[in-house]
């Protein structure tokens, strides 16, 4: 059992595809800035490590017995205290790390990470906490000697690691309200875009279901596509309804005068009081009952015309020469009388444009239209051939034919020609001419050579190429 199609919001969906890049490029921007205020931290401490260093440094000197000393500026410590409670070591080495002052265990990192001059920084761990290492190598003289130093100094990262969190909080708030506002911002976009489409839908919602006129809103370009397809929708099924409607008249029409013509013979046969008249009166009930038929086939007929268009036989090509020979040769099969002389004359096969049912329903109204109001006896002759890129159809008689001035209105609905109440629905000829202008093609009446009967011309586009696929 299927339900209804899930449906699905349009402001929530731009808001998501909106949002999750936005997080993405967030994200990565929060660790690109994380990563610059690490760097720009260690760069404005290494700085003052540095100075501490290098006033260390410049107390370091060789004592009369030839040994170095220093003097350790506690100044130079002061340097480095911070809020943070960071603490600080330090370590003076002689020639071959021999450990002069400080701190033994410090250790001595061999690879740094960067160095400036005889300044050199590594990161390295110390009692169980991280620290950053400034090591600066130098030599002290007297008259005598010179003897090389290190000046290890070292501080844990407290500041530094708040320093970076405090620029990275900063920018997290900086690419919150940036994606927030951006939210926001399609969030009544999208409302204020999307109001067009509410008041197509209130305007919709208002029409009654017999309002069946094209749509005219004022829309944005996106949906313009769509209200031309419903345009397009709804004039299709206009012309269904209307189609149905005319069937439903036309039939109400024609088709109340044959019951009561069967009713009114069934009656008499009821009544009838000798075997001859009853026969007579159910004859007359067959053939109502044979009318009938034929007119129910040519209403269903015009009702697929009117519910056809043109895009839906586009594509399609029919071959009418031996369409022809085929209604010709199921008119010739079905006894006619004998002062009926039916022909084909024209090539085996002529390819043209258009639907297999309706050229033939068009043949054989206009055929049988010829049979029963050209009179007796009757040369009938179906002739199709090509002139020029258009292939011709032509069906001529030697009949009564049609005086001049009913010529154009025989080829309207239930219009008879020069008998009025001649026996017959007025449909052949109207049917003929309305498919064929549905293939694109022309219906006119003319008279023969002779003078006497009617010519029906019709003239046809040769079948679309095709495409090579």
């Amino acid at each position: 059992m299927s339900g209804r199609p899930s449906s699905y919001s349009i402001r929530t969906r731009l808001l998501m595809w909106l949002l999750l890049p936005l997080l993405a490029i967030g994200l990565l921007a929060l660790f690109d800035s994380y990563r610059s205020a690490r760097e720009t931290a260690d760069e404005i401490s290494d700085r003052v490590l540095a100075g501490s260093a290098l006033a260390i440094s410049e107390r370091v000197f060789v004592n009369d017995d030839g040994l170095l000393e220093v003097d350790i500026p506690y100044v130079a410590l002061e340097m480095l205290t911070s809020s943070e409670e960071d603490r600080v070591f330090y370590r003076i080495e002689g020639p071959k790390s021999q450990f002069i002052t400080g701190y033994r265990l410090l250790p001595v990192p061999e690879a740094y990470d960067r160095s400036v001059r005889d300044m050199r920084f590594a990161d390295a761990w110390f009692r169980d906490e991280p620290i950053r290492v400034a090591v600066l190598s130098g030599a002290a003289a007297s008259d005598t000697v010179s003897l090389a130093y290190q000046v290890v100094i070292a501080e844990t990262t407290n500041a530094r690691a708040k320093m970076a969190r405090d620029i990275l909080l900063r920018s997290a708030l900086r690419q919150g309200v940036l994606i927030l506002t951006a939210a926001l911002i399609v969030w009544f976009a999208v409302t204020r875009a999307l109001r067009p489409l509410y008041r197509l839908q209130e305007a919709v919602g208002r029409r009654s279901p017999e309002d069946l006129r094209p749509i005219e809103h004022h829309v944005p370009d996106e949906v313009s596509g769509l209200v031309t397809t419903i345009n397009d929708l709804v004039e299709r099924f206009g012309s269904s309804l209307s189609a149905l409607r005319n069937f439903t008249a036309n039939a109400s029409h024609q088709l109340r005068t044959s019951l009561t013509v069967m009713r009114t013979q069934l009656e008499i046969a009821n009544r009838a009081k000798t075997p001859e008249a009853r026969k007579t009166a159910l004859a007359e009930t067959d053939e109502a009952i044979g009318e009938t038929e034929r007119v129910l086939s040519q209403l269903l007929v015009l009702a697929r015309i009117d519910s056809t268009a043109q895009d839906d036989i586009a594509g399609h090509s029919c071959d009418i020469a031996a369409l022809c020979r085929q209604v010709c040769s199921e008119l010739i099969a079905g006894n006619l009388p004998d002062d009926i002389d039916l022909g084909y004359d024209g090539p085996d096969h002529l390819i043209m444009r258009g639907d297999d049912v309706l050229v033939r329903e068009m043949l054989r109204n206009v055929v049988d239209n010829a049979i029963r109001h050209g009179g007796r006896p009757i040369e009938i002759t179906v002739r199709t051939k090509s002139e020029g890129s258009d292939i011709c159809l032509e069906i001529e008689d030697n009949g009564t034919g049609i005086d001049e001035a009913h010529k154009n209105s025989v080829m309207g609905r239930f219009r008879r020609g020069n008998d009025a109440h001649a026996q017959g629905s007025g449909l052949g000829l109207a049917i003929a001419h309305e498919i064929a202008a549905l293939f694109g093609g022309s219906l006119e009446l003319g008279t023969p050579m002779g003078g006497r009967g009617l010519v029906v011309y019709m003239r046809f586009a040769p079948a679309p190429p095709i495409n090579p696929v």
